[in-house]
């Protein structure tokens, strides 16, 4: 794994982790807030319908956000919004405005719906660069994030702490991080310019008229219903279905939330031997066996340890099911795109679906529905299997130098990464490495694109290549002095670490380690490249 690549991985898990946070602190303090602006039930109803509205806009608006812009972009507007809206709330609290509240979650609405899709679409892509399962781990840290909101807004509840301090607290933390934490993340994902879009209606039909990612989509919905059922209704259905006093209703949630945190942890692992689809089959049949007996036994120790299948059962289904749809065909953005909006629908629509049955017909037996979905989950699972065809053609090409050229010249950002993959025969050509050093010399072109023309024209060319190794270095040099995007930098010195440089080439290294206004990690990788390896006096 490159340094950059790392790096990448790392951002998405911070940034994850603080979307987390955003949600646990305000529902930590949500009763607080409604004695605040002393809103009934009903009335404290229609303040979270701007949770939802926001939530929608958010989720319509995101994929096509992501094909124009590209996921930086709305995954930074997306988790300012959410750190924006916590404060937002906060401030409505202390004015004691119920509108004001209204619109701080419908601004945390709006940032979760499509910052979260921006996010996955970003996820999926690191994934397969990774060439590994990562986005459960990721959405492990959504999970963490969660766990440690509550416990800090459990402890500042308890002594009392003004709602307006903590929550406007929590959202400095949040655009501090965000602040850091988006600079590894590169431009361009997911984006497809006008004419790449033309390309697909004229290609073949719609994402969503693909049956195979349907099946997967269907897979997201019943397990992210799932998991949403039990963020609502948990604690509800142990105190009212089971007899539980409040606070072990509420341990039985948090023993729910523990398992979802670890399945998400571990799962990668299982993901990587067995593979998604079998791995899907058995988080189905966990989920559903959980379900059962929460449903279905009436000792309280059983439904209390059902919680950890039905968390185990869930905790991989969302981020599982992401990655296979990615991989059921070509245009993989704007498939996780989907199948993630699907999710997130599931989240916002299930649980007042399952609040009106079980005002009919309790709430255990409400849940009999997400128990029949997600049984048919595991029936599903094998749409999630092998990639499809065409996904690992679009991976693999192109290999001719001239279609390197033409993608460089018509694709869109996906497209033109494509280019770039590591070829096979392509590499020994010497129109092809031209090519490639002719995008890492040019910093108009997208970060994650110049930053892959680097990886693989310094794998082309071997040491002691002579004329085309001297080219190389110039265009490594060139990038490595080009601070726009520290990764490739990063990335750009990393390949010339153990090549034969010349003296003009070794000034300019030892120049760039000297500079202070660089940032650290450029000078440290300056400092390794250089023959020596010794840091400058």
């Amino acid at each position: 794994m490159t340094a950059s690549l790392r790096a990448r991985r790392n951002a998405l898990y911070a940034l994850f982790f603080l979307n987390g946070i955003a949600i646990s602190s305000w529902v930590t303090r949500t009763p607080d807030v409604r004695d605040l602006v002393g809103a009934t039930t009903g009335q404290m109803g229609l303040i979270l319908f701007g949770l939802s509205v926001g939530s929608m806009i958010g989720i319509l608006a995101s994929g096509p956000l992501v094909a124009r812009w590209g996921t930086r972009p709305v995954t930074a507007v997306g988790v300012g919004a959410m750190a924006v809206g916590v404060g937002v709330v906060g401030v409505g609290a202390a004015l004691g405005s119920g509108a004001v509240v209204a619109l701080g979650l419908g601004l945390v609405g709006c940032g979760m719906g499509g910052g979260e899709i921006a996010l996955n679409v970003e996820g999926a892509e690191v994934e397969r660069l990774l060439g590994r399962s990562a986005l459960p781990a990721m959405h492990g840290f959504f999970s963490l994030g969660t766990v440690v909101g509550a416990t800090v807004g459990m402890v500042l509840t308890a002594v009392a702490s003004p709602v307006v301090v903590h929550l406007l607290a929590a959202a400095a933390v949040m655009l501090a991080g965000l602040a850091v934490a988006i600079r590894p993340i590169p431009a361009g994902v997911g984006r497809r310019d006008p004419a790449a879009r033309r390309a697909d209606v004229v290609a073949g039909p719609p994402v969503w008229k693909d049956t195979r990612l349907l099946l997967i989509g269907g897979i997201i919905l019943a397990l992210a219903l799932a998991e949403g059922a039990a963020n609502d209704w948990l604690p509800l259905v142990m105190v009212d279905g089971h007899g539980f006093d409040a606070a072990l209703g509420s341990a039985v949630y948090a023993v729910f939330a523990a398992s979802m945190t670890l399945g998400r942890f571990v799962g990668g692992r299982f993901v990587d031997r067995f593979g998604r689809a079998a791995v899907l089959c058995a988080s189905a049949v966990v989920g559903a066996a959980g379900l059962a007996l929460v449903i279905f036994a009436d000792q309280q120790w059983v439904a209390a340890g059902a919680a950890v299948l039905w968390g185990l059962g869930a905790s991989l289904g969302f981020p599982v099911a992401l990655s296979a749809a990615g991989d059921s065909g070509p245009n993989p953005a704007a498939r996780v795109s989907l199948a993630a909006t699907l999710g997130y629908v599931s989240f916002l629509v299930g649980p007042p679906v399952l609040g009106f049955l079980g005002d009919h017909y309790g709430l255990r037996s409400a849940l009999i529905v997400v128990l029949v979905l997600v049984a048919a989950a595991a029936f599903l699972a094998p749409a999630a299997g092998t990639p499809h065809p065409a996904a690992v053609v679009d991976r693999d090409l192109p290999r001719d130098p001239r279609a390197v050229e033409a993608a460089l010249r018509d694709g869109g950002g996906t497209d033109r990464l494509v280019a770039m993959v590591h070829g096979s025969e392509a590499l020994a050509d010497d129109a092809y490495v031209r090519t490639l050093l002719a995008v890492v010399r040019d910093p108009r072109q997208e970060d994650l694109l110049r930053q892959e023309a680097v990886t693989t024209a310094a794998l082309a060319v071997a040491p002691g290549a002579g004329d085309l190794e001297d080219e190389l270095v110039d265009a490594l040099l060139v990038a490595a002095h080009d601070d726009d995007w520290w990764p490739t930098q990063v990335e750009a010195l990393d390949r010339l670490r153990g090549r034969s440089l010349p003296p003009s080439a070794v000034a300019r290294l030892d120049a760039l380690a000297r500079d202070d206004a660089t940032f650290e990690l450029v000078r440290d990788a300056a400092r390794a490249a250089l023959p020596t390896a010794e840091e400058p006096a």
